[in-house]
């Protein structure tokens, strides 16, 4: 190679144009519910996660990295670039995790830009059109409905092995662990792009290891003995995908893909239940406003990049600034009149920005848990700098001195509670406005129809919707068994409404139990739960002004009721009289229009 091809090489390298079509690809790892100290290499004494602990001694390190205390909160920011608070989806169900429709996704920005985009797991901001995976950008999905298996989307009876999950919207049953299955479709993904010469995209988003606790029992047993079923499932969840992220990892050296392909590996949250066992020395796990519950690692691995050695990166960053990194790193374009929240940490990454000269500025980053209804002014909220944490708009702590966050200085530092109290005001005011941008999930699109709604997107005035399918089999006679949804129809019409008071594939009928199903290794399963038979008598329906009732003999599975509606968005509610009276809604509501 002549000197001047040399210097064009070291050229592209630099700025991450190499490899077909001059683009790196980009694996993107997400964890449920692993906190920071949930691995061996930052200190924890027990569990063992030999593949994360050579990436991270390979990579660059965000060790003050920042996220929302909850799922989809984080995911909404991560895949977007905005607060978690301006996405809309800000809690974890309710009607409440759904992703603004007018937010561009990650997915969307790299399909625009000539990849193939895959996601494969835990997507959680949306089940419905068009809000689902499939809807935002991604062009190969393999994934379960809901937060976890075996959430009320979820298809039924899921229990983390040999379940059903949706391969681009239909229903395939699968063989094996749940986080085995979402590598292996990331994996085959993979393999199909590079035959083709195409970069990709994926995002592995997994469930483990959230709760209930299941991981095969090779992994689990290690743990099991020492910490019993439940913590010993749970070390045993992050040992499986340690196993998977070490697997992923040869396959792509050994394909020759591992040089140009962006790698990071984060969580979504605080630890939810390895601070039993190690917690790096933090207060507060997943819900919580102190560190505990939102910092947690992000190791990124770029060989071709020059993302690698075991640095660490010290200034405080966040979730909303990896997608404008990635698209600075990969040299795409930014998606037109999006403005984000976050910034490219590029200059950190490659070590040409700090603190302490002034070539990187002291931010300030916002985090909070707002799982309720409609976002509350400083609720479990954390105004962070690389020093400082300001709680709940009242305590304030030297992060730097005082880790655990023990000793409230407030009354010593007026001016840097001010500062920071400045600050939050400002944020929220500008994002108040936003809240009142309610999702709704279509009725009647060309893209969704018909459509099933369940319980999960209840929103209730007691927060407490049937989010699993546990929740749903109890069938609770109470204020947590009924609610509505918010629904947006397209297209004035008439309309078909299916109300169960089971889905569809548990082929049961509305007045009949049903048996536990099958117990698998680790935590009792929601589908341990008997199944309550709801003896109906009258099934009704309300959409905006439009109404429905029919009686509902013994043995149906369903109830069809026809409305005509208008277009446009209304709330909609559907329940289940019983004999005594009482009101349960219908968990599953089938929607379509009649053509």
């Amino acid at each position: 190679m002549s000197p001047f091809a040399k210097i064009a090489l070291v050229a592209a390298l630099a700025t991450g144009a190499t490899a077909a079509g001059g683009r790196p690809n980009v694996v993107l790892i997400i964890t449920d519910d692993q906190g920071y100290g949930d691995l061996s290499c930052h200190g924890n004494p027990v569990l063992q996660t030999p593949n994360l602990d050579r990436l991270h001694g390979e990579s660059v390190r965000l060790i003050d990295y920042h996220v929302a205390p909850t799922c989809s909160p984080t995911r909404a920011a991560l895949l977007t670039g905005h607060w978690t608070n301006r996405t809309g989806a800000w809690h974890t169900s309710g009607g409440r995790s759904l992703l603004l429709e007018s937010e561009v996704t990650m997915g969307q920005v790299f399909l625009d830009a000539g990849y193939a985009t895959g996601m494969f797991g835990k997507w959680h901001l949306g089940d419905n059109y068009p809000f689902r995976a499939e809807d935002r950008g991604f062009s190969e999905v393999m994934r379960h409905g809901g937060g976890g298996v075996g959430q009320t989307p979820d298809f039924w009876d899921n229990s983390y092995f040999d379940g059903t999950y949706f391969h681009n919207l239909e229903p395939e049953a699968v063989q094996g662990y749940c986080t085995d299955v979402w590598f292996d479709y990331a994996q085959r993904f993979i393999t199909a792009q590079e035959k083709a010469g195409k970069p990709f995209f994926a995002y592995i988003s997994t469930n483990a290891p959230h709760w209930p606790m299941h991981a095969p029992q090779e992994f689990a047993a290690p743990y099991e003995e020492q910490f019993g079923t439940h913590v010993g499932h749970f070390l045993g969840m992050i040992a499986n995908i340690d196993h998977n992220v070490g697997r992923l990892r040869t396959f792509l050296e050994r394909e020759g893909l591992a040089e140009n392909t962006i790698f990071i590996f984060t969580t979504d949250n605080g630890t939810g239940q390895g601070h039993q066992v190690f917690n790096a020395g933090m207060r507060g796990r997943k819900q919580s406003e102190f560190d505990g519950g939102h910092r947690v690692p992000l190791f990124i691995h770029w060989p071709a990049g020059g993302l690698v050695g075991g640095r660490d990166v010290e200034p405080i960053t966040a979730h909303v600034d990896i997608l404008p990194t990635l698209i600075d790193l990969a040299g795409i374009a930014q998606p037109d009149g999006v403005k984000f929240d976050g910034r490219s940490i590029r200059p950190l990454l490659e070590g040409k920005a700090s603190l302490a000269d002034g070539s990187w500025p002291d931010r300030i980053l916002v985090t909070d848990s707002q799982r309720v209804l409609e976002p509350i002014k400083w609720r479990k909220s954390a105004v962070m700098t690389a020093r400082w944490r300001l709680v709940n708009g009242t305590e304030l702590y030297d992060i730097k001195r005082d880790p655990k966050q023990e000793n409230d200085v407030a009354g010593d530092q007026p001016g840097v509670v001010a500062r920071l109290k400045a600050f939050y005001e400002a944020w929220w005011a500008e994002l108040e406005p936003t809240f009142r941008q309610v999702p709704a999930i279509y009725l009647g699109h060309a893209a969704a129809n018909p459509v099933l709604l369940t319980s999960h997107d209840w929103i209730t005035t007691e927060g407490r919707e049937p989010w699993n399918q546990s929740l749903v089999r109890k069938a609770l006679d109470n204020s947590s068994s009924t609610g509505y949804w918010n629904v947006q129809v397209v297209t004035a019409g008439d309309y078909e409404v299916r109300l169960r008071r089971w889905p569809e594939e548990s082929d049961t009928a509305i007045d009949a139990p049903l048996p536990p199903g099958a117990n698998v290794p680790g935590d009792s399963p929601f589908r341990a739960s008997p199944g309550k038979a709801v003896p109906a008598v009258k099934a009704s329906v309300r959409i905006g002004e439009a109404r429905a009732e029919t009686p509902v003999e013994a043995g149906p599975k369903e109830v069809t009721l026809r409305m005509t509606l208008p277009a446009g968005t209304a709330r909609m509610t559907a329940v289940f009289t019983t004999r005594d009276g009482g009101a349960v809604g219908a968990f599953y509501a089938y929607v379509r229009k009649v053509p």
